[in-house]
């Protein structure tokens, strides 16, 4: 078996739960890859004792078997980013805050690994949106989990954005900027900024408008079938496009297409895991704060 890692460590507090994850691999003889980027961030000389392969976004990785994402909801992004199209299962360890995509336990991550060598999880397929633009942006990672965005890139006046689906006008929101988001994404980005919550078996984007000026523009839910492109203006001339936190800034004359991507992320749930109890948990559904 072959399991890649990849994960964030910036303030190097989780070295020795780093070691104890390549300690129960180890353990059950299985082939470590790790990613570059993760490895300069873990600070001990222990690391060393582990026979690790490194990667970096030039190496395919379709071979691997299951990828563990250490870190929050950004790292596991990121982790996408290494796996793209080869559709390779992500279990998500969560070392940072909220953990919407991340939902398993550091403390629990012998036991989960070890649910996770015997099979017994179920695979959750998530949608993933695709970026088409000309001349073209983020080069091979043009795709997102999440969302994308259109935002104004100084904090002078508002944007124009003109969004159109299967080529027909849905609305011209003066704002400081749109947001399309997949079900996944609508527990993020778009949720702060009033997008609904959505089931990720949906099957649908959220369009949703970032501080708009007209009090009525509200979100709206629409086909992942569509295609949907902006036109935008705005006093400034330059423009922040994002997908899943990665930036580039763009002039109105650059077109943009998102439809959904031919390929899924697909996420590991283990045993007794659901997104309805991610959400209760994490949005302190039923909890009654007088007690």
């Amino acid at each position: 078996m072959r399991i890649g890692i990849h994960g964030k460590d910036s303030q190097n507090k989780s070295s020795r739960f780093v070691l104890r994850i390549l300690s129960a691999l180890q353990e059950n003889n299985i082939e470590t890859w790790v990613s570059d980027k993760f490895l300069k961030q873990v600070k001990t000389p222990h690391i060393n004792d582990f026979k690790l392969k490194v990667f970096d976004h030039s190496v395919n990785l379709k071979n691997l078997d299951f990828f563990l994402s250490l870190g929050g909801d950004g790292t596991l992004l990121d982790s996408v980013t290494y796996i793209g199209k080869s559709e390779i299962p992500i279990l998500g360890i969560n070392t940072g805050r909220l953990g919407f995509l991340a939902t398993n336990s550091r403390e629990d991550s012998e036991s989960e690994i070890d649910a996770l060598i015997k099979g017994d999880f179920e695979i959750d397929t998530r949608t993933v949106l695709k970026l088409t633009s000309s001349p073209h942006l983020f080069g091979k990672l043009n795709f997102a989990l999440n969302d994308f965005t259109i935002i104004k890139k100084d904090t002078s006046a508002m944007i124009t954005v003109h969004v159109f689906v299967d080529g027909q006008l849905l609305n011209s929101y003066w704002a400081d900027g749109v947001i399309v988001s997949t079900p996944t994404g609508s527990t993020g980005y778009s949720l702060s900024c009033g997008g609904p919550l959505v089931s990720p078996k949906s099957e649908s984007f959220i369009v949703t408008p970032v501080s708009p000026h007209n009090l009525g523009t509200r979100p709206i839910i629409i086909s992942d079938k569509s295609e949907i492109t902006f036109q935008i203006e705005g006093r400034s001339k330059k423009y922040l496009v994002s997908l899943d936190s990665r930036f580039e800034t763009i002039d109105e004359s650059v077109k943009l297409k998102i439809k959904k991507e031919r390929f899924h992320v697909k996420l590991i749930q283990l045993r007794g895991q659901h997104y309805f109890n991610t959400l209760r948990q994490k949005l302190n559904w039923g909890l009654d704060i007088r007690n």
